[in-house]
């Protein structure tokens, strides 16, 4: 279940973790005094980014990928959910499509899930007959 991949496609998602973690840290300080809560997710955020990454250049296993898919596509969903719906504490995100570091997080995000995604659909299945 948790044996390496070997997946040509952890590189990409290691630079797309930390890339993630690159967008968010510059954020951090505005939203500790804006909305606290977004400043501890986005730092929580960052560092489970940069921990992932790591993982994955040791440890490439499914567990790894399913962590990294999951956490990424939270995010986005909480960004799109902050410039459509809103958040509590940060309303004036609504409509704010624009934010220079927007649009990199989001590629990035979008990337690691793509490539989590890719590489759990196509990894080797164990049967139970290979087990015993």
């Amino acid at each position: 279940m948790n044996s390496p991949l070997a997946s040509p496609l952890r590189w990409v998602a290691i630079v797309m973790l930390l890339g993630t973690a690159g967008t968010h840290v510059p954020l951090v300080p505005e939203h500790l005094e804006e909305a606290p809560y977004v400043g501890v997710l986005f730092i929580a955020l960052s560092v489970a980014s940069i921990v992932l990454a790591v993982l994955l250049v040791r440890w490439d296993s499914p567990l790894v990928w399913t962590a990294s898919g999951v956490m990424t596509v939270l995010a986005l969903i909480a960004f799109f959910a902050s410039r459509t719906v809103g958040l509590p504490q940060i309303g004036d995100d609504i409509g704010n499509w624009g934010d220079p570091l927007g649009y990199p997080a989001v590629a990035v995000e979008a990337l690691v899930t793509a490539a989590a995604a890719i590489v759990l659909a196509n990894r080797p299945h164990r049967r139970a007959s290979d087990l015993g």
